[in-house]
């Protein structure tokens, strides 16, 4: 039973590299601890980070124990994974400030209720800092070879644009944290993405120095890339956020039922929790009907509910009915604000102006004659209410909180307008 979970990932296409199968297969024999760790970088997860912790949830389904350890101490350093430059340091107070805010979507997406033990989150600050760096040196340091470190693909890659000797030492850090957990919570599996691979090997190495009988394993996942190559996770409007401040719901609704046919099955098995049966399902409907986007649809709906609510998915939906139809004037500003992030925009500096001057003078026409083409053939939507008197007049004051106004020419654009 415990072992089927990586029958689980295959056919999902979840697993990239193990370091060693059969000690993998010894682990899972029974119920075992396995973790991921996220630095604190920013008071938010962004879709690109959900993957791991969506993994360790997949292992919690077949008995398994996940363990998340917020980066306290490694975040005030620098992964220099995935990156070609240093990283701005934070301050320690950001970072915990950050941290605490990881660890609310931690417990949120692996559905952690209160007073419950199943998932054990730690932050490695509190070993970190109590390390001298004469104890980091003899009892760790000690374990590294500098040519096998300089050989790893993270730091050999950075080597002719420079990285210092603090990103240098990350890998030691990251093994550190590793052997820490094995020692005290018998933690045998770390779960990464690709370009965390070295840094993973670097780990099972001190481990199998330090206990030479230890039994550990570790497991990258594949880089989630579009059918396009292009980068997963960003959006015209910049990354997608886990907390609604920064990505509001039906934006990251918007962001996944836009998915590309291509792309939509692979999101399925990789991000939702759908069964096989399901999938294959949609992935027929997709196949025989594209244009009902059965399976867009579907790994939306799965997403907002998993990262936000199913109110937020009944919401978004509503939005976004709304502006398909044009009828947009019962939506409240912060509604507005959130729904229209991302398209293009100008701003204002009168209270009011004839709906032509208006329409050119914020590039949604390109000029005069274009304008009242448009406004003429009924083409031309303000604030969801048709406009077609060229004499029509646009005013501060009838806009949404008088500050925005929003535009719609022809079925599909649309353009927002701040008066503030």
């Amino acid at each position: 039973m415990y072992q089927d979970i990586l029958n689980e990932l295959s056919w999902r296409g979840l697993i990239n590299q193990v370091t060693d199968q059969e000690k993998l297969e010894e682990i899972l024999k029974q119920p075992a601890k396995l973790y991921v760790g996220v630095d604190p970088t920013a008071d938010s997860m962004h879709v690109g980070h959900l993957l791991p912790i969506l993994i360790l949830k997949r292992f919690m389904a077949y008995g398994h124990t996940p363990v998340v350890l917020a980066g306290g101490g490694t975040g005030q350093i620098g992964d220099p994974s995935g990156r070609s430059s240093e990283r701005v340091l934070l301050s320690p107070e950001q970072i915990q400030h950050n941290a605490d805010k990881l660890i609310i979507q931690f417990k949120k997406i692996l559905d952690v209720k209160e007073g419950e033990d199943k998932v054990i989150i730690k932050n490695n600050n509190d070993w970190l800092s109590d390390i001298s760096i004469i104890e980091f040196l003899r009892d760790y340091g000690k374990h590294f070879s500098v040519n096998t470190m300089l050989a790893k693909e993270v730091v050999a890659s950075r080597l002719e644009t420079g990285i210092s000797y603090t990103e240098f030492t990350y890998q030691i850090l990251q093994s550190l944290d590793w052997l820490k957990m094995y020692e005290e919570d018998n933690v045998a599996i770390q779960l990464g993405g690709s370009d965390q691979w070295g840094n993973i090997t670097a780990g099972t190495d001190l481990i199998r120095k330090k206990h030479p009988e230890s039994v550990v394993a570790g497991i990258t996942m594949p880089l989630i890339v579009k059918s396009d190559g292009t980068k997963f996770g960003k959006s015209a409007g910049g990354a997608i956020w886990l907390d609604k401040e920064k990505t509001s719901p039906y934006q990251m609704y918007q962001f996944f039922i836009n998915s590309a046919d291509n792309d939509v099955i692979h999101y399925l098995k990789v991000f939702t929790f759908l069964s096989k049966e399901e999938i294959d399902q949609l992935e027929k409907d997709l196949q025989e009907n594209p244009h009902l986007r059965n399976a867009q649809k579907a790994l939306a709906k799965e997403m907002v509910c998993m990262v936000h609510s199913e109110e937020d998915y009944n919401k978004a939906v509503e939005i976004s009915q709304a502006l398909f139809s044009g009828d947009i004037s019962n939506l409240d500003i912060e509604t507005i604000k959130a729904s229209f992030e991302g398209v293009p925009s100008s701003s204002m500096a009168i209270d009011s102006l004839n709906i032509v001057d208006f329409l050119v003078d914020n590039q949604i026409c390109k000029s005069k004659r274009e304008a009242r083409e448009f406004i003429s053939n009924n083409s031309i939507s303000i604030n969801g209410n048709k406009v077609n008197d060229l004499e029509f007049t646009v005013k501060k004051e009838d806009a949404f909180n008088k500050e925005i106004t929003i535009v719609r020419r022809g079925k599909k654009n649309y353009y927002k307008v701040d008066w503030s």
